[in-house]
């Protein structure tokens, strides 16, 4: 981290199992996002960010798959250390994993739940999220209010967020604007970067 050491970037569930139409755990609205958040996580980097990504990776005997998921997760058993293609736990190509990048595996979720999240954040004199990736009404918004109370200021970033519906996509954002979260587009967040002149 250099230029923004109080802001940090969260890339949530972007993995094939979630974002692939093979995956029975595809999210529709996921795929379409790809593009977005390669540019904000590229941005993030030359401006220097912590950046985290935080997945799931279930077991193969899917012992520690969410019980309202269960049912969908057998259908291919997608995200697990032997799933290929669009089953697995591999983030897209497009985007920028760099060395100094965080991977946390969630077993639920928010992000926080039973992760080393927190302490790497306040090891890092962390103030600010900007949270991207899929499910908005799930992943995203338990994040975004876990974070929330452990008083983080959060912001996300709506292009680079997904759900099953637009319909589902805008209520969950009007609601977490409700309680507290900002909300801005890519292009904001790589604008105000660039107006910094930022190399």
């Amino acid at each position: 981290m250099t230029a923004d050491s109080k802001k940090a970037l969260i890339v949530i569930d972007m993995q094939n199992g979630f974002i692939k139409a093979a995956s029975p755990l595809c999210i529709r609205m996921a795929e379409a996002t790809v593009p977005a958040c390669s540019r904000v996580i590229r941005e993030a980097h030359r401006q220097g960010l912590l950046v985290a990504y935080v997945t799931r990776l279930y077991r193969e005997d899917g012992t520690d798959v969410e019980l309202p998921r269960k049912a969908l997760w057998e259908q291919g058993r997608p995200i697990t250390r032997s799933a290929r293609g669009e089953l697995s736990a591999a983030y897209p190509a497009e985007f920028e994993c760099l060395p100094l990048d965080y991977h946390i595996v969630k077993p639920r979720f928010s992000a926080f739940f039973q992760t080393s999240l927190d302490l790497i954040l306040r090891r890092n004199g962390i103030a600010r999220l900007y949270l991207i990736g899929t499910t908005t009404p799930n992943c995203i918004r338990t994040t975004c209010y876990d974070a929330i109370s452990l008083d983080y200021q959060v912001t996300l970033i709506e292009d680079c967020c997904s759900a099953s519906t637009p319909e589902i996509q805008a209520a969950n954002l009007a609601d977490m604007r409700n309680i507290g979260a900002a909300i801005m587009s890519s292009a904001a967040f790589c604008a105000a970067g660039e107006a910094k002149g930022l190399a």
